[in-house]
C-alpha cells in the first residue's frame, strides 16, 4: 500500500463517516438510527486499521478490533436489547423539521473546515485532513442529543459524540496510547449499561422515554402539590 493511498483511504472513510452523522440525523425510525450508528462503529474499526497499517502502529489493530466488537457491534446490540424490551415506539421524533436540522448540519459542517483548516497547514500527520470532519462529526453528534425527544435517541447522540472523539484521536494524533483506550472502551460500556438501567427506570416512573412526557409529569406533580 502506497504512501499516499493510505491518506486518501483515511480521507474516503472520513466522509463516509461524516455521511454516517447526516444520515443519523435524517432518520425517522429507530432501527434505521441503530443501523447506522453499527455503520459508524464498522468505519472507526476500518479507519483504526488502516492508519496502523500506513503508520506501522500496531497498537491501532488492537484499537480496531476494540472499536469492531464494542462500536460495532455490542452498543448496538445493547441499545436494541432495550428499546425491544421497553417496546418504545419505534419514530424517531425531533424537535424539529427535517429541512431545517440539515440545514443547521450542514452549517457546523462549514464552521468546522472554517476552523480547522488553520490547523490543517501545520500538520505534518498523514490523516490531517479528516481533522475537521472529525470536528463536524462531534457537532452533528451534539446537534442530535439537543434535537431529539426521545431519551435513547439522545444517548445514541451522546455514544456518536464519543465516536467523533475516537475517529479525532486517530486522525489529530496517529490513535491514543493503548491503556487509555482500553479505559475509555470500558467507561463507554459502564455508561451504556447504567443508560440501560435509568431507561427501564424512567420507563416505570413516568411511562415513557420521551423528554416532553417527563417534563409534563413532573410540572402536572407540581401542579398538585
Amino acid at each position: 500500500m502506497s504512501d499516499t493511498l493510505v491518506p486518501q483511504l483515511v480521507d474516503g472513510l472520513a466522509a463516509l463517516m461524516l455521511l454516517t452523522s447526516f444520515a443519523l440525523l435524517a432518520q425517522h425510525r429507530l432501527l434505521s438510527v441503530l443501523n447506522w450508528f453499527a455503520a459508524q462503529g464498522f468505519l472507526l474499526a476500518t479507519t483504526a486499521a488502516v492508519v496502523a497499517y500506513g503508520t506501522n502502529n500496531h497498537e491501532l489493530y488492537i484499537s480496531a478490533l476494540m472499536a469492531l466488537l464494542l462500536k460495532g457491534l455490542l452498543l448496538p446490540w445493547l441499545l436494541w436489547r432495550v428499546i425491544r424490551q421497553l417496546h418504545v415506539h419505534r419514530e424517531v421524533e425531533p424537535l424539529m423539521n427535517r429541512t431545517m436540522t440539515m440545514l443547521i448540519a450542514l452549517a457546523l459542517t462549514l464552521f468546522s473546515f472554517h476552523i480547522i483548516q488553520p490547523i490543517e497547514k501545520i500538520s505534518h500527520l498523514m490523516t490531517r485532513d479528516s481533522m475537521a470532519i472529525a470536528m463536524a462529526c462531534v457537532l452533528l453528534g451534539m446537534l442530535m442529543m439537543i434535537t431529539r425527544r426521545k431519551a435513547i435517541t439522545q444517548v445514541i447522540g451522546f455514544l456518536a459524540v464519543e465516536n467523533s472523539l475516537f475517529f479525532a484521536a486517530i486522525g489529530s494524533t496517529n490513535g491514543m496510547p493503548l491503556v487509555v483506550e482500553i479505559g475509555i472502551a470500558f467507561d463507554v460500556l459502564i455508561a451504556a449499561l447504567i443508560f440501560g438501567l435509568f431507561f427501564f427506570q424512567i420507563r416505570d416512573t413516568f411511562d415513557s422515554l420521551e423528554v416532553d412526557a417527563m417534563h409534563a409529569h413532573l410540572i402536572h406533580k407540581d401542579d398538585d402539590e
